[in-house]
């Protein structure tokens, strides 16, 4: 009788059903899809966010004092300890090692520039380098990364040096003030001011602009500014790019005043201060400073967008529950006489809100079925336009969008059933 009763309602009501279905349709659509670009959000706007440049600095402990203004370190890299390059590899092994997407040594050398067979000459600094370079793994493996990963907004006008040749690119402003030294194609003598008969001829192959001191100076491999600095194999400053988490209220606490609960959640998260911490233990006599401005404009943005997308699922939500709720005491008025004959023959209100609410679910698992269905399809037009590829679906999200219905239009319902319990048959029975 129960079923029947409830097959007799869909039957003889079905425009009002579909309504109702229909706004549990839209707003699963709509949570389901803000709901995937969500998930993928904080990932895929992380990677976007790497285009900005290494989120780390590294340098040796006993580097001087730090200076600081505004998120940018002024202290000297040119004088102070070094660091060995055969221990890069070592950054790879952290717990976090995903989500280090790469790194790029540098070594700062002052020297003297000059055409080759021309007298004269500029002084500048050599800034040794990485562009694409393989750095051999402990596990055996190699891992490709330099400038082409941690500074990608660099611009070069011809081409980049090889990481093993001789060659290299010059600033963008050295090369306009002396043009007869820089060319594309030319070959420019290195040498040390002190060690003036050891001379390093390389090919200039680019121009680089980078908005930096870069365009006051010249790029050339690593192993070229180690061989004119007398420190081959070694290195002053290292930049990290990493993928992380935005910084909340446990990522800015002092590890050692942590709790152990708050210490093991810390160290599970991919907060840039976490990730600060294990590459200091893997490459101990490091000093591992946060690039601020980008690591801080990271967080904001993501936390903003996170924030926007769930208002958006939250409004979408709310939305469907009104309109079931519409629906729903619209549909109580309609069936005022089938609820007084009800109460007259002695039906409790359990039982008229059980058929009500059996309704409401048949209803929710349809509209949050449907809506799951719309909203993927959603979800990859919205990936697509915003991210450039389309945002998967996971499967999980399917109960949650069946949850959500059944939430939504349980929720939506509680008023008109309220007003069907109080109902009084009496009144209804004389047509009053």
């Amino acid at each position: 009788m129960f079923t029947r009763l409830v097959g007799e309602s869909f039957r003889r009501n079905p425009r009002r059903k579909l309504l109702a279905a229909a706004a549990l349709v839209v707003g699963m659509a709509v949570a389901t899809s803000t709901l995937a670009v969500a998930l993928e959000a904080g990932d895929r706007l992380a990677r976007e966010f790497r285009s900005l440049g290494a989120n780390l600095v590294v340098t040796p402990q006993s580097d001087s004092l730090p200076l600081e203004i505004g998120g940018v370190d002024y202290r000297p890299v040119d004088e102070g300890a070094y660091l060995q390059e055969a221990d890069l590899g070592k950054v790879k092994t952290i717990f976090w090692r995903y989500n280090i997407i790469g790194f790029t040594p540098f070594l700062d050398v002052p020297a003297h520039l000059a055409a080759e067979g021309a007298p004269g000459g500029t002084d500048a600094t050599v800034i040794g380098t990485w562009y694409e370079h393989q750095v051999p793994l402990p596990d055996g493996r190699k891992f490709t990364t330099g400038a082409s990963i941690t500074h990608p907004w660099w611009k070069i006008e011809g081409r980049w040096f090889g990481d093993n040749s001789k060659e290299c690119v010059v600033g963008a402003n050295l090369a306009a003030k002396h043009p007869e030294i820089f060319a594309v194609g030319k070959t420019v003598n290195v040498s040390r001011s002190e060690v003036a008969n050891v001379v390093f001829p390389l090919v200039v192959t680019g121009i680089v602009s980078t908005g930096g001191a870069e365009d006051n100076a010249i790029l050339a491999p690593l192993s070229i500014a180690q061989s004119i600095s007398g420190h081959p194999g070694q290195y002053r400053q290292l930049f990290v790019s990493a993928l992380t988490k935005p910084a909340d209220a446990l990522a800015a606490k002092d590890p050692s005043t942590m709790t152990p609960a708050e210490l093991e959640r810390w160290s599970c998260s991919p907060y840039i201060s976490s990730i600060s911490a294990e590459i200091q233990e893997v490459l101990p006599g490091t000093d591992v400073r946060v690039v601020r401005r980008v690591a801080e404009t990271e967080g904001r943005i993501l936390s903003h967008i996170s924030a926007l997308l769930w208002i958006v699922t939250l409004a979408a939500l709310v939305a469907a529950g009104l309109a079931v709720a519409a629906t729903s005491a619209a549909t109580v008025l309609e069936r005022r006489d089938e609820i007084g004959i009800m109460k007259a023959i002695g039906a409790t209100n359990t039982l008229i809100a059980s058929i009500f609410l059996a309704e409401q679910l048949m209803l929710a698992l349809v509209g949050g079925a449907i809506g799951f269905l719309l909203g993927a399809g959603l979800a990859r037009v919205l990936g697509t336009s915003v991210f450039g590829s389309p945002a998967p679906v996971r499967v999980i999200l399917l109960p949650v969008a069946l949850a959500l219905a059944t939430l939504v239009a349980i929720a939506g319902s509680l008023v008109p059933l309220r007003r069907a319990a109080h109902l009084d048959p009496v009144p209804i029975l004389r047509g009053e």
